[in-house]
């Protein structure tokens, strides 16, 4: 049976069953992720980036962060008042097995990128009206088709 989570007003995890986990910026806040420089997070994460990895698009919301490098996604969990305590999830782009985007409409003026990642499961990233989501599918069909 599937259960939802809420932890920290930030992620939801749909527990899907035992192997599979869904991840949702949950809270209307952390839900519009805007295109952000990509120098936002660099002090944050730098010491996390391999030789040749380099940041290729970066997206924030109130709080949260989701950056695209030329070999993984990393998304930014910014947790409690004061924001000290972060958590960093890091999916490498050789474990996406499918993605999906869905664009703005009328009434859902914002995008959703779901991308399938062997092991894990489903995450779902939702972007703002103005993002260029070509762009994003663009990049991260490179990285898994290259």
């Amino acid at each position: 049976m599937d259960r939802l989570v809420n932890v920290d007003d930030t992620f939801l995890y749909e527990i899907l069953d035992s192997t599979h986990m869904a991840i949702e910026f949950s809270n209307m806040e952390y839900l519009k992720l805007r295109e952000a420089d990509n120098g936002t997070y660099r002090e944050l994460i730098g010491g996390l980036l391999v030789s040749g990895e380099e940041i290729v698009h970066t997206y924030r919301s109130v709080r949260d962060g989701v950056i695209f490098t030329n070999k993984r996604l990393i998304a930014i969990d910014i947790q409690g008042i004061t924001g000290k305590k972060k958590q960093i999830l890091t999916l490498p782009f050789d474990r996406v097995q499918a993605f999906s985007v869905e664009t703005a409409g009328i009434i859902d003026i914002d995008s959703e990128l779901y991308l399938w990642f062997s092991g894990m499961g489903q995450v779902k990233f939702e972007f703002t009206s103005r993002t260029d989501v070509s762009r994003i599918c663009r990049h991260i069909s490179e990285c898994i088709l290259d």
